[in-house]
């Protein structure tokens, strides 16, 4: 056996770049940083550094700005469209668009199981207004953090306020029916939820939510034909899923397509074709001392 004379080996280095590449970013560019004058590991440089005195409200697109938190939210870079949505209400100049901003920024909070932010971002919304379209979006949202945040019983306060604002708002009769299906109160669910109903908000999630409730008021017949309806309706969803997908793959790579209408994260509306639908309100729920429904 002889001994190899060189064991070492030269990988190539390769040519390099030859020039650099910008970084992936939907900001807009009058909110781009110079990174020679901050800490690139700083994620919260740009609020740090874009503040009034630096970049004047006229400079800066408030509008566009909510855009891009929209962006983020779509590709679940939420906390991406926190800072996207602070900065939004930092600029702007309108208070609606302000209290938008807030809502989603609550949002985006929630996604990231950030409840307590969340609750704020909804509170300081309604401090904005506190009768408007979104502030109804903003007591039903907050109602849910309260929930899941464990105070239950303000929760149903809030659900309640949110459909006082807004007799039309689906989500909210939904929302409230929930809560007041909770705390064992189904025949006042009941009504919320069919008011939800006839509002135009029909889909799995709400008909299998009725369907509980019908149980536990003991009309199982209904409760049967309600849940089968509802599992129909789910698999049918599941089904156009599919169909939507097989439709992408075989869509050539580049090739043109048209651009989603971009909604705000804020909860839509359902609004009936027959504006003459009556809705039932139960009232509000009665306030006592027992809190052996609250969540542990």
């Amino acid at each position: 056996m002889t001994d190899r004379e060189d064991d070492s080996h030269e990988f190539s280095e390769g040519d390099g770049f030859d020039e650099l590449y910008d970084e992936f970013d939907l900001d807009p560019p009058e909110l781009g940083v110079d990174p020679g004058k901050v800490d690139p590991v700083d994620s919260r440089v740009v609020s740090d550094t874009l503040d009034a005195e630096n970049i004047g409200s006229d400079e800066v697109d408030a509008t566009e700005l909510l855009d891009v938190g929209l962006n983020y939210m779509q590709i679940n870079r939420y906390e991406q469209a926190t800072d996207a949505f602070d900065r939004t209400a930092q600029f702007a100049e309108d208070d609606r668009l302000e209290q938008e901003a807030w809502v989603n920024k609550g949002v985006a909070h929630a996604e990231l199981e950030e409840y307590d932010a969340a609750i704020g971002a909804y509170r300081e919304a309604l401090r904005i207004d506190g009768d408007s379209d979104h502030a109804a979006t903003a007591e039903t949202n907050l109602a849910y953090a309260l929930w899941e945040f464990g105070e239950t019983s303000e929760a149903l306060e809030h659900a309640e306020r949110a459909v006082e604002i807004d007799e039309r708002f689906a989500e909210g009769w939904f929302n409230r029916a929930f809560f007041l299906s909770e705390r064992g109160l189904s025949e006042e669910a009941l009504h919320c939820i069919d008011n939800a109903v006839r509002l135009g908000l029909r889909n799995a999630k709400v008909l299998e939510e009725k369907a509980e409730i019908l149980e536990e008021l003991g009309e199982y017949d209904e409760a049967e034909e309600i849940a089968d309806e509802a599992n129909e309706m789910r698999e049918r969803a599941e089904q156009r899923v599919m169909e939507e997908r097989q439709e992408m793959q075989g869509q050539n790579v580049g090739g043109a397509g048209t651009q989603q209408d971009q909604q705000s994260n804020t909860q839509p509306r359902h609004t009936p074709e027959d504006p003459s639908v009556d809705v039932t309100d139960p009232g509000p729920a009665p306030k006592d001392d027992d809190r052996e429904w609250e969540l542990e």
